[in-house]
């Protein structure tokens, strides 16, 4: 009879939906992935697919499958409850032209950034792509320590490693370490910006040009109190808010993104 034992597929729809109760996924909420063990903050949000961000920084994508995540130590079926009210963008942020195409597999190419704000820069422009793509952004805390992270790599055919670097100038320091990890599977690019903040144009603020920072004051710190603002991370939020796509962003920076981006998803045997 219906609803009996019997009454349909023993792992079907109406069996999983008495196990795994539903949940909203917002942005924020901390969920680990129960097949790979994986716990991070929500920060995309698909109609398919959901990106966590684990306390290291790295960014990996899951689909919204039926009790495939755990919030509090509960086994839940995350849903994404939304209106699409408006047709879907023919480009993406980055200029490309829009894929309505599922998360792929990672590849094990990788691009490594300096900071937090590097990477959330990177995902509010390249996101979309990135995903398609399969590449993972992760970050570096510093590039002080780049020969390292290379080393732990192992870059190799297959095995791209695109690395970005702000203030890569000649004679400093990031060229330095940059020469020092040369390899054909490796590629270093960068911009001539102290921070990450210079590669946003100024003017989505209402500012004609970024603050001069004496030499030796801490840059984001500089530019607070020359703008009179108190919170670096609140003026960061209200900087990275602005930006609605790469036209937002300064021709070096759009452009050494790009190349890591082309770097990290050409085929080694073309």
């Amino acid at each position: 009879m219906p609803g009996g034992i019997l009454g349909g597929p023993v792992d079907g729809p109406a069996r999983v939906a008495t196990l795994y109760p539903t949940l909203d996924a917002r942005p924020g909420m901390t969920v680990r992935h129960r097949a790979s063990g994986f716990t991070g903050v929500v920060r995309v949000i698909e109609l398919g697919t959901i990106t966590l961000r684990g306390a290291t920084g790295v960014e990996r994508v899951f689909p919204l499958e039926p009790g495939a995540f755990a919030v509090d130590g509960a086994a839940v079926t995350l849903v994404v409850r939304r209106e699409r009210t408006a047709a879907a963008p023919a480009h993406t942020a980055s200029g490309s032209r829009h894929v309505d195409a599922k998360a792929r597999t990672a590849r094990a190419g990788r691009i490594y950034v300096e900071g937090v704000h590097d990477a959330e820069l990177v995902e509010r422009v390249w996101g979309d792509d990135l995903r398609v793509e399969g590449v993972v952004v992760e970050r570096l805390d510093g590039i002080d320590h780049l020969a390292v992270a290379v080393r732990q790599f192992a870059p190799g055919p297959g095995r791209r490693l695109g690395v970005l670097v702000d203030h890569l100038v000649p004679g400093t320091k990031e060229a330095r370490l940059a020469a020092e990890v040369r390899h054909p599977h490796v590629l270093v690019t960068g911009t001539p910006f102290v921070d990450v903040w210079e590669a946003v144009r100024p003017g989505l603020v209402g500012l004609s040009e970024w603050p001069r920072v004496p030499k030796g004051t801490p840059w984001k710190e500089g530019v607070c109190v020359a703008l009179g603002v108190g919170d670096p991370r609140t003026f960061w939020r209200t900087l990275l808010g602005a930006v609605r796509s790469y036209r937002d962003l300064e021709t070096p920076f759009v452009g050494a993104v790009e190349q890591l981006v082309d770097f990290v998803t050409a085929d080694d045997g073309g």
